[in-house]
């Protein structure tokens, strides 16, 4: 009769982790053989796709004159706004070239700003109506924004319906916000065109032309990092970090005719107008389609308007009256649907 040694257990336990080992090394050669082979962003637009948006900005904005006493005699500006709204936005065109036409409801829309408080006393009411009337206008309005296939935003329509109870003096900077706002909607042309592998950097520029409805030309670059992956929901996701500038100059010409553009004035005579614009934020983008889920940002805007000369009134060339509004705004949107 044999009797069982001591070693017995031991010895099987032994051999059992081994041979895990074994196969633990099998899956660490297979894997150091196939290396991350990176992640394809590429903007998938599908007719009737829709995604409801939820987003808060907060602006804070400055304004300076020269000379300093031009600025009582500019009407009363909000230094303080936040906006909170609800956008369904719907894929309605999808053309062969990859480029779509999206529509953008504002389905809510609710504006607070210190613009009663910094108004006259006489007129807070007024003020107070106004902005209630804004917010009004704005909720139940449509904006139709066409993306390249990149999801880069190319132009919008439909914003003179909502800037047109606005001052003339603060249209061009909400307009500049919606644009802001459609941009990173739309995902500002993050995609490389190839896969990209983690921590890996890449930079697309933009410009568009200006139109009848749009008389300004953009140019901008944009810088944008691969991050890492996450769930968003029950969406697998991209985390993307990005940068950006971006520059805005009125139109010489007529931007409908497409011609020449018209000679330019003198300088004594020149009005002067320019939209700077840098920022920085993280997105969530759906691997799936490219679409985006989540958008933290920041952004810097500041509007120059500078007149070397004014009827009747002589002004040397080193002292032009200039108008500069700064704004420093903070973007969270958080989307859903399909």
């Amino acid at each position: 009769m044999t009797l069982p040694t001591t070693h017995s257990i031991p010895q099987s336990i032994n051999r059992s982790t081994a041979l895990a080992l074994l196969a633990l090394a099998c899956c660490l050669a297979q894997a150091m053989g196939h290396p991350d082979r990176g992640i394809t962003l590429a903007r998938r637009y599908r007719p009737g796709q829709t995604m409801v948006y939820r987003t808060e900005m907060h602006t804070e904005a400055t304004v300076r004159t020269e000379p300093s006493g031009l600025k009582a005699f500019l009407p009363p500006l909000p230094t303080d706004l936040t906006t909170k709204q609800q956008n369904t936005v719907t894929v309605r065109t999808v053309r062969a070239d990859g480029s779509a036409d999206l529509e953008n409801r504002f389905d809510r829309f609710d504006l607070e700003s210190d613009l009663p408080e910094r108004s006259p006393r006489e007129l807070r009411d007024s003020a107070v109506h106004a902005q209630q009337n804004f917010s009004q206008q704005v909720s139940g309005q449509t904006l139709v924004a066409h993306y390249d296939r990149q999801g880069g935003l190319l132009r919008f329509e439909g914003a003179d319906a909502i800037l047109q109870s606005t001052t003339a003096l603060l249209r061009e900077p909400l307009r500049e916000a919606l644009r802001l706002l459609l941009a990173q909607m739309g995902g500002n042309s993050l995609s490389p065109g190839h896969p990209v592998k983690l921590n890996e950097e890449w930079t697309s520029k933009f410009s568009s032309q200006p139109t009848e409805a749009e008389p300004w030309r953009v140019e901008g670059e944009s810088t944008w990092r691969y991050s890492g992956k996450t769930r968003y929901g029950q969406v697998d996701a991209a985390i993307i970090d990005f940068r950006f500038t971006d520059v805005l100059t009125p139109a010489l010409g007529d931007p409908r005719g497409g011609g020449a553009p018209a000679r330019a004035k003198p300088p004594e005579k020149r009005l002067n107008v320019r939209v700077l614009g840098h920022g920085e934020g993280r997105l969530l983008v759906a691997l799936d389609d490219g679409r985006i889920l989540q958008n933290h940002a920041n952004a810097h805007h500041s509007l120059k308007a500078t007149l070397n000369a004014l009827p009747g009134v002589s002004l040397p060339p080193s002292d032009p009256v200039t108008v500069e509004i700064t704004s420093q705004t903070a973007l969270q949107m958080e989307g859903t649907g399909r």
